[in-house]
């Protein structure tokens, strides 16, 4: 192949179009806006789905530490012994003259 010929143009071209569409099928697999053909940026039509996903994450995480606390009052519980777990319970409890009053 020589330098001026076709086939190395061709070449070339194929080349910078190979670079193209591996540099596009990254950015989009990474979330990034793709160029168009005019050097301006495609957004991704995603964005309402990824701020309700965000907040559902927010809302589980929220969800599993309070799960966490309760299973560690359930441990506590569990693992304590008779006595104490009878005296915790019966100092949560309201004494019946103030719910006479």
């Amino acid at each position: 192949m020589q330098w001026g010929s076709p086939e190395f143009v061709l070449a070339i071209v194929a080349i910078c179009t190979g670079g193209w569409v591996l540099n596009n099928l990254i950015r989009a697999r990474h979330g990034y806006a793709l160029e168009d053909e005019w050097g301006g940026k495609t957004e991704r039509p995603d964005h309402g789905a990824a701020a309700r996903l965000a907040e559902e994450n927010a809302q589980l995480r929220a969800r599993i530490e309070a799960l966490e606390g309760r299973a560690a009052t359930i441990e506590a519980i569990v693992t304590d012994s008779a006595y104490a777990t009878a005296a915790q319970i019966e100092s949560l409890r309201v004494p019946r003259e103030k719910d006479a009053a």
